[in-house]
Order: structure tokens, then sequence, then C-alpha cells
């Protein structure tokens, strides 16, 4: 019986189509559990990939999108407590940029644009100097199983076609976009030096709805550098942080193009088959579990929204603050007549044993910010009306709380 504590490597599929591929790239095949994580609904292979061990899982058949791969990664996170490196590998579509001739069945992994950091910058580097051998690897795959050839297999190269971005595919004339020349982006054939596929590193973008419009495309390539689009990362972030990598199956617009689907799924994955083959299992051993991570930052995530909250709520009453100045500073007002004016500093105030029942009561008028909007005062002359309304003014405006104060002489 398999036991969960040992895979360490976690895999997230959003395809059946990736699945298969994925299952086909593992050396050896482990028997499944008898007990996961209760509520925990996700399909799982278990296998050995080189000298790690790998749980793979798919979303459920006709669920796209962030929600059902959050969900997915919660499951598994919760089965298999042990997972240390979060891969998310299928398919997407491609965005060309000047940098990047992106073709079908090429690879796209996710990485900042200013450069690749740990295993990842490793694999760059070998890939730079002596290529890969994805295709080799697909080849080894199809011919220990031959009954995928005819969807996995490469297409034909006259099937990789890319569309000016003003050619929108009708679907009742379908031949009529492939058959037009002025439709089609004439791109050279790749040297036989260059790799084929090719690898790019970059910024893979993620949403909940598919990406068909090729204006919008090059925008986003040309403004964020983005190389892919796809439909379920964006979801993983907060519960299963991973290295998204994608094989490219169509130009993220109005064609699209399910013939280069099995392909694109073979390239990714057999590139995460590579990767992985670099790693030791030492060096997956020193890396803190994907949950704990994802407790730090979290726990970060929410100081900093707790701290940047109470920043903004600070400079909104000192904003606030600065405008009543503003306003008071403008108002006009009669020299001497305020309570703490040079003119009354020998008027009198009452003693602090006297009077102290009325001035309990203005005490509770003042901060009752559902009462009365007015407090009168009133009694015959001589009966210290003045002396109280001296004495509540100085105690307010002791505690800053006194909007202003006048006085009759």
């Amino acid at each position: 019986m398999s036991n969960p504590n040992d895979y360490t490597v976690g895999w997230i599929c959003a395809l059946s189509t990736e699945y298969v591929a994925a299952q086909e790239f593992l050396d050896d095949e482990h028997a499944l559990l008898d007990f996961v994580s209760p509520n925990d609904t996700n399909d799982y292979t278990l296998g050995r990939l080189g000298k790690h061990n790998v749980v793979i899982a798919v979303l459920p058949d006709g669920e796209y999108g962030t929600a059902s791969a959050a969900t997915v990664a919660t499951n598994m996170l919760n089965s298999f407590l042990n997972a240390r490196i979060g891969l998310m590998v299928g398919i997407g579509g491609g965005a060309l940029s000047r940098k990047h001739d992106i073709r079908l069945g090429d690879i796209v992994v996710s990485a900042p644009r200013d450069g690749e950091g740990g295993v990842l910058e490793y694999n760059f580097a070998q890939h730079k100097r002596k290529g890969h051998q994805g295709e080799d690897a697909i080849g080894f795959v199809l011919e220990k199983n031959p009954r995928l050839c005819q969807e996995y297999a490469r297409p034909q190269p006259n099937t990789d076609k890319l569309f000016h971005p003003h050619a929108i595919h009708n679907s009742r004339a379908c031949g009529f976009c492939v058959h037009n020349p002025s439709y089609v982006v004439e791109r050279r054939e790749r040297a036989e030096h260059e790799d084929n596929p090719a690898i790019h590193y970059g910024l893979v973008a993620s949403a909940n709805q598919l990406m068909k419009d090729a204006v919008i495309r090059d925008r986003l390539a040309a403004e964020k550098g983005v190389l892919c689009f796809e439909m379920e990362a964006a979801g993983l972030m907060n519960h299963f942080l991973c290295l998204v990598i994608r094989g490219i199956c169509d130009y993220s617009d109005s064609h699209k193009n399910k013939e280069w689907q099995g392909y694109a799924a073979m390239t990714a994955a057999a590139y995460a088959k590579d990767l992985l083959s670099r790693i030791s299992p030492n060096r997956v051993e020193a890396e803190k579990r994907i949950s704990d991570v994802l407790s730090l930052v979290r726990k970060d995530i929410k100081e900093v929204h707790t701290t940047a909250q109470n920043t903004k709520t600070a400079i909104e009453i000192l904003d606030n603050d600065r405008r009543r100045e503003k306003v008071i500073a403008k108002l006009p007002y009669a020299k001497g007549s305020t309570f703490d004016s040079f003119d009354g500093v020998l008027d009198p105030r009452c003693h602090p044993e006297t009077r102290i029942a009325l001035r309990r009561q203005i005490r509770e008028w003042a901060e009752n910010g559902q009462g009365k909007s007015i407090f009168w005062l009133k009694g015959i002359a001589g009966t210290g009306k003045s002396t109280i309304s001296r004495t509540v003014a100085e105690s307010l405006h002791m505690e800053g709380k006194l909007g202003a104060s006048f006085f009759f002489k």
C-alpha cells in the first residue's frame, strides 16, 4: 500500500488529454491509496518519475477555470501533506512577440520576465547550451504505446498556421481562412540547429475566460510581455504554489486548433519530466512543504493588508484634520471672544467639587452622538452660566474634543 507521505511532487492537470500524457511519462505506477482526506474527491495517479514520487491529479471532467483548479489543489494538499514541489502541466494558447517566435507544440514555462530562479535557471542554462531531448522522449512514449499516436503524435507542419489579427474565423466558412493568402502570416522554417519544439520562459496569463481575441492577445504581449494564456493557474496560487508548464496548442485567437492539443500536452509533460530529472531528492526534501509556505504567505499577506489598512485610516484622519484646520483658519472670529483668550484668563472656572451633577449632564450630552444637537443652559443673571460654560469648554479642549467657543462680553 502506498504511503501518502512518500509523495513530494504534486502535479495537476486540467484536461484528460493532459492527464494521459502525464501518466505516460511515469517510470513506474504505484498502487492507489486506501485512504485519503475526508471530502477529497480527486482522481489520482501515483508513481515514480526518476528519483521522485509523484502524485498526479486532474480536474473533474467538463470543469475548467480557477475555482475548480483551487478545489483540486486544496484536496491534494490535504491528502498529501508532504508535497514540496508543485507543477501545473498542460496546454495553453501562445502569444508571439519579437523576442519569442512561438510555434504550435512549443513549451512556455512561467518565470519572472527579468530572469529565472533556482532549478529553473539551471534548466534554462542546460537547454541554452545543449538543447533538449523532448522530441526523443515523446517518441519513446509513443513507441511503447502506439495506440496514442493518432492523438498525441506531432501533426503535419502545414497545419501550424498563424493568422493576421484582423482575420476573424467564421465557423460557416472554415476553409476560407486557410486558403486566403492575405490571412496567413508567412514565417520561416526553423533551422536544423534550432530546438523544435522550442522552450520559452516568461509570463503566463491566467483567467477564467478563454482568450480568443488576437488584437487583445497582441496588446497584452506587447505591453505586459505575456507569452501564454491559460485558465487554471490563477486559481492555484493561493492554494498550491507551483510552476506552470504549458504546451502551445493554438494562438489564442478565433482559429482554435484542437489538432495540436495531444502533442502540446506531450511536450509539456516531457519538459516536466526533464526538469524533475535534474533535481536531486535531497534538494526536494530541503524545501518547505507547500502547505507550510502557504501558511507563511497568507500570514504575511494578512499582516501587509492590516498594515496597509491602518496606514490608510491614519492618512484619512490626518487628511481630515488638515482640511478641518484649513476651514477653521478661514473663519472670521472676534478677537478676545474665546474661552482661553488673554482677556478671559482671570475669568472664574468651576471648583472641581461644585456643579458636579450639571457638568455630568453636559458631559453625557457632549458624548452622545445620537442625542440632541443643542444643549441650552439657562438661568437668571449671576447664577454661573458663563463659569460653567468656560469650565466645559476648557475640559473638552484638553481632550481635543472642542469644536469652537464664543463668549459675549
